[in-house]
Order: C-alpha cells, then structure tokens, then sequence
C-alpha cells in the first residue's frame, strides 16, 4: 500500500500540464565592432544603434499596468564579453534606497537593475548579476526555475559601473564569457530584465510576471538572438591560493592553554567546456566564514543551518536538493566534521583535499561528482574520512527534471591501520528524484525514493516521499506524504527523525487589491495541518493551524494564527532544554497557541518587527516574544538588534525556565571594499556570550584580505572562555 501511494501520486503529477508556450518576445543582438568601456556612460556606437527592451510591466504592487518611470536595456557582445546596459528613467528629487556598500546585496531591500539569465533555456538553472545606483554588484545562482531562493554565496569576475543622471540612472555591465556557463554556438539565450524602484514602491520586468510567482521564475523569460554564433569561451583557468595565520587560547580548562598557528592552501576552478567546471581544493580553510546565528531550542531534533563554506556553493542544489528538507541524502556540513570521543563534542577536523565535476553535459543533462578527504585525528578519536557523492540530472518534458544521487561514506583509518579503505565502517544512499515543473509554473512537485546500505543489512532502510503544489493567481495547494523507514541511515544526510508516516496538506487564498500603492496589497485565509505516524501506524504527532496574512502596500505585513498541536513523545524530552526534568516516554500532549506577528516597512531607514505567541505547552503553558529592529545609516550599513524571549512554566518538579537570546548586529561598509561586520549574541540556553569581528577588505576582484576576531564568554561574569584570532589572505589568479 505504502509504494502503491507513491506510485499512483507519482504518475499523476507526470501528466500534469507541460505545454510549450511560444517565445512573444526577443531582442536580436548585434556584434559590437569597437571597444567598450564599462564606465557607466553610454556613448559607445553599439549602445546608439542597439534594438531596446522597453515597456517594463509592474510585478508589484499591481500586475496589470506598465511602470511608472520606464527602463531601455541594451545588449551585445565581442569575443570575450558579454555586455548588457540600462537606462533607468527616476524621479532624481528622491532619495535612492541603498542598503549599503556591500556586494551581494539583498535584492528586496535595494533599488537595482538586474538580469535573468537562462543561458541553456532548460528552464531550470539560470545566472543573475545586478547592480545599484551607486554601482554595488550582486551575481547569483538560480536554481529550480527560480522558484527557490537564489544561492548569492556564488562568487566571481565580472566588471560593471553605474552612472547618476538628471532623469536616469545608467548601468553598464561587462560579463566575460568564461565566467558564465553555456552552449557555444548561435543558440538563443531566454533572459528578463528586472528593476525594483523604491521611490515609486514598484518592482517591475520586460516580461510580464504574475504578482503571486517570483520575479527569479524561468519560466517568464524572452529570447536573445545573436548575430552570429558565440564564441568559445577559451582557457578559463583559475588559482585561489590562501595563507592564514591564526592564535588561539583555551581558558576553560583553566591552563590558560595557547596555540599559534599559520597554514596554506587553496582553490582552482578549471572549465573542462564551456558548461562543465572541475574544481579543486587542498587544505580548505573556512574560518572567514559568517558565524551562525543562534536559535533559542525548544526542539526535539536537530536543527538544521544553511551551508556557507564557497567550495560547496556552485552547483550546490545538484548535490544538495535532493530529498526533502528534513530527508536530505546529502548535506555537506558533515564533512569536516567529528566527534572528539574525549570530550564527546563535535568539533572541526581537517579537510586534506576535495574535488568537484559538476556542470551541463548539454541541454538536457547535468552531472556532478565529489570526493573529499577528511584527516585523522587519533588524539580525539577521529577516524579520517572519505566522501563520495555522484549526481546526475536528465531533463524531461518542458522544465521537468529526473536525476539520481550516489553519496557513500567510508571510514579510511582504524584501530589497526592509519589509512585503509578494507573496513566495514560505511555508509551508501541510492536514490531517484523526479522534479516537477509545469510550463505556466502552476504546478510544482518532487517525488522521490531513496535506499540506504549499511554493513549489516536491515529491514526498512528506505524513505518515499511525493510534493505536489498548485497555484494560480488566488488558489495555493499543497500535498505532501513522507515515508521514512526505521532503519533509513545516511550519515552524510540531515534526517532528523526516522521511523514515521508524514501528511502534510495546506491550503491558501489570497485576495489581491486593485489600488497601486495605498492600503492593503493583498490579504486571504489559509489552512495548514501536519500529521505524523510511526510506520506501525500510531499518531506520534499533529498539527493544524488557522491562519491569516495581510500584505500591505506598504510591504508591511500582519499575520496571525490559531494552532492545535499533538505530541505524543517517542523519547524522553526535558521541555526547556536546560537539563531540568524529563516528560517520559509514550507520555501525550495536546496544547493551544496563539501567534500574532508584524513587520514594519523595511524599505524605511528605520524598521522593526515583533511577534508574539501564548498558550498551552506540553504539561505547562509557555510565552514568547521576537523582535528585530534596523536602523539603516544610508549607504553605509546597518545597525540591528534581534531578540527573544521565552518563558516556560511547568509544574514542580518540572523546571521553570526565563529564556533570553540577544544579537545585536553592526554591519558597515566603510567603501565598496572595506567591511566590518561586529556580531554579539547573548544565549543563555547554553550559557554563553558570544562575540565575532571580521574586517574584509576587498583589494582586487574577489580577491581578499579577512581579519576575524572571536571570544566565548561565561555571561554571569563575563569571563572568558576562548579566544582567536586569525588572519586569511586570498588571491584570485586568472591564468
């Protein structure tokens, strides 16, 4: 019954409609025939003469109108570059909204042009590279039609410039072709152009978007036809080499012990073609690496945080996306990781080498490979480590994708030998994944099984699971079935629970508004529930909330929402998570809440945010407040403060717990190239005060110089714990 569900969903989801929509618009792209320089100023012949993308339609606050102040977009290339430019037609009176200096901004929450880039025209996997009206440069990945987040850690080298007119602002990018990935020759690229414009609170596109999808979506995309059939894009040899220097002290153990370290290392991105890239690292260091920010955790399980060390990013979700969030055969934060079987805490260990083939076979296929070897620790106990992992990735039907994963972890030291592959000591997952994207985006879905294998062979080590997600202009509707086996194991996965059933139906309306840009936007009702089952068919878990959004022009928005949450523990579970007194297992739970939440306008110099929730919790009742403030100090950054609080009170002689979690945040951006970032979070859940500085100086492109600064401290005192600082200077060298 279980496959036979599976199925079935499976292969209706496959029927579903993939129509091919004829392309309405194209822009016909000549060859420049002089030099350009990028310097902001259009007076370059090619400009003058260049076909226009003009018309730019509102996604936001409407859809049905053209923009207020309209944009022309220029386009053509020579045998290196590819170079795109804008005109941005502006009310010059106001203030332009700019977030600060630093690249990769955040694209809501700035006034920029940027451009989509479907370069393949799969409808699937795309490039983005935008910029600001003070000449502030943000590249990307666009991954799953678009229809995900984009992966902005992606770095690398292009030139651009912005120019600040009576009437317009002007953009001029050159991208070399060496940089992007895509099929030689004279085939089309699908692209949209897209601006946000604070002043006029519009977001706007060439292509007309529905306001209910994103503006990253591939599928609104129109054709670039080019004079002549592009070039090779050449030898695209790169070498990031890396030196670090580093001092560390441990005060914990009250020996005041002190380590001084220095170490080299680095990167290489070699393209094997056009769109296939080998990349290379030896002796990886992450210490420049963004520190995560704290949760306060009420949870059960583990948590999971995002990846963010460079080595993994590109073609990440060829690796990472498969499964579900809670069902990932791969997450990549595992390697490099260990446990010290002395102090029975996770801890960083080495990373000796890594490689990575990842990239476009042709139009239809996708393929990656990863091997990575961690080193042995034997004074904590930790055995070396290799990874392996294949992908690949067919495109079926309009945008629509099949692919099958190999991940495989194999201990390569032990008790007898300080390097061997001959132990049993291992870990495979095998799986297939059909990734469903209809042609009008309407419909979205995933459907997967995946199989681990372990030395001693068991019942029940597989996960299912099928998505399927509708939405038109009003209507959202979701499904959603989770089978994971009792015995489903991958060790180099983020599979927090094991041994359950999951439902997970949610419906949503929305109501749109007509007016443009007072009062409310748009506002509607949903519902979302979640059930869970162990495989032997008892309710572990359920959930069903009430909930209602208002979006307001404004971009302010309220929700509020009534909850009915069953817990049925499967293991003992000490509510505060403060090693207090455990509610037994197989004990039930049935609570309320109440939440209610708001943000202010964000695209205010000054905003918040506050959200609040109350009710029942397991056997006592909990409180807890959240709230962010942001003051930004235009365009130099910001100043941020985010914190919660939660109150738990139980009965004796359950503990009774005050949680406090504060982060106040400075973010500045002294230049286009200087960066300080000051980050303190107070946790006192695991009682500790926790400081970071990283100074980034930006001296050529994407080549820096990293200064981190980072104590622990006990907060009743605020003695310290521990303490480093280290130095990492990398250099990007273009052979």
């Amino acid at each position: 019954m279980k496959k036979t569900t599976f199925i079935f969903i499976f292969f209706l989801a496959v029927y579903s409609l993939q129509a091919q929509n004829d392309v309405q618009y194209q822009i016909f792209v000549n060859k420049a025939t002089s030099p350009i320089q990028v310097d902001g100023v259009l007076d370059e012949e090619v400009w003058l003469t260049a076909e226009k993308a003009t018309d730019f339609y509102k996604t936001f606050p409407d859809d049905t109108s053209f923009a207020t102040y309209d944009t022309e977009v220029m386009v053509t290339y020579d045998d290196k570059f590819f170079y795109f430019s804008a005109i941005c037609y502006d009310d010059m009176s106001k203030d332009f909204v700019v977030q600060s200096l630093r690249r990769d901004f955040s694209g809501g929450l700035n006034d920029f042009f940027t451009i989509y880039m479907d370069t393949f025209g799969d409808g699937l996997n795309g490039f983005t590279f935008g910029i600001t009206p003070l000449g502030i440069e943000r590249e990307a990945l666009i991954v799953e039609g678009g229809n995900r987040e984009l992966i902005t850690s992606w770095d690398n080298k292009w030139y651009s410039a912005s120019q600040i007119n009576d009437d317009n602002w002007t953009v001029e990018v050159a991208i070399p072709f060496k940089t992007i990935r895509y099929k030689e020759g004279s085939s089309p690229w699908r692209v949209n152009f897209a601006r946000i414009n604070h002043k006029t609170n519009e977001m706007s596109a060439w292509i007309p978007i529905d306001r209910n999808f994103r503006m990253t979506a591939l599928n609104f995309t129109g054709e670039l036809i080019w004079e002549t059939p592009l070039p090779k894009a050449g030898g695209n040899i790169v070498i990031i080499p890396f030196v670090t220097s580093g001092f560390n002290q441990n005060f914990e153990e009250g020996n005041n012990e002190e380590s001084f370290t220095t170490d080299i290392g680095g990167d290489a991105k070699i393209a094997i073609t056009s769109s296939l890239n080998l990349d290379l690292t030896i002796n990886p260091d992450f210490s420049q690496v963004e520190v995560d920010r704290q949760v306060t955790n009420l949870n059960r399980f583990e948590i999971f945080f995002p990846e963010r060390r460079q080595f993994f990013i590109e073609n990440n979700d060829l690796f990472a996306r498969f499964g579900f969030s809670q069902i990932r055969p791969f997450f990549s934060r595992r390697i490099g990781i260990g446990e010290d079987t002395l102090t029975e805490q996770i801890v960083q260990n080495p990373i000796l080498y890594g490689a990575r083939l990842s990239g476009k076979l042709n139009q239809n296929w996708r393929v990656g490979f990863l091997n990575m070897q961690t080193a042995q620790q034997e004074n904590q106990g930790i055995a070396g480590q290799n990874y392996t992992v294949a992908a690949f990735q067919r495109k079926i039907f309009s945008r629509s994708n099949i692919g099958a994963i190999f991940v495989n972890r194999q201990a390569t030291s032990d008790s007898l030998s300080d390097f061997s592959f001959n132990n049993r000591d291992n870990n495979q997952v095998l799986g297939i994944d059909y990734n469903l994207v209809s042609k009008d985006n309407r419909w979205q879905g995933k459907f997967f099984y995946h199989q681990t294998f372990t030395p001693d062979s068991q019942s029940e080590q597989y996960a299912h699971a099928s998505f399927l997600r509708f939405n038109n202009r009003n209507w959202e509707i979701t499904w959603n079935h989770e089978y994971v086996g009792k015995n489903y194991t991958a060790d180099v996965g983020f599979v927090p629970r094991s041994d359950h059933w999951r439902v997970e139906p949610s419906i949503f309306y929305t109501f749109y508004s007509e007016t443009s840009n007072t009062g409310v936007n748009s506002h509607g009702p949903g519902v979302y529930t979640n059930f869970y089952w162990d495989t032997a068919g008892n309710l572990t878990d359920s959930f069903m909330g009430f909930f209602y959004n208002v979006r307001f022009a404004s971009r302010a928005r309220i929700e509020t929402s009534i909850r009915r949450e069953f817990i049925k523990l499967r293991d003992e579970f000490d509510p505060s998570n403060t090693d207090g007194e455990v509610l037994l297992s197989g004990t039930g739970y049935t609570f309320w809440r109440y939440n209610l939440s708001f943000e202010s306008n964000r695209r205010a110099r000054f905003s918040w945010s506050l959200a609040g929730n109350i009710g029942e919790f397991f056997n006592g009742r909990s409180y807890q407040v959240n709230t962010d403030i942001r003051w930004r100090i235009q365009p130099y950054g910001q100043i941020r403060l985010a914190a919660n609080y939660t109150r738990i009170e139980l009965p004796e002689p359950f503990a009774t717990a005050d949680l406090l979690l504060i982060s106040p945040r400075f973010d500045l951006t002294f230049t286009r190239s200087l960066f300080l970032t000051l980050f303190l979070q107070y946790n006192n859940q695991i009682d500790n005060v926790n400081l970071n500085a990283r100074f980034q100086w930006r001296f050529k492109p994407v080549s820096d110089l990293f200064i981190v600064y980072t104590d622990n401290y006990f907060p009743e005192n605020f003695k310290v714990k521990t303490r480093a600082i280290v130095l990492k200077l990398t250099y990007w060298l273009n052979l």
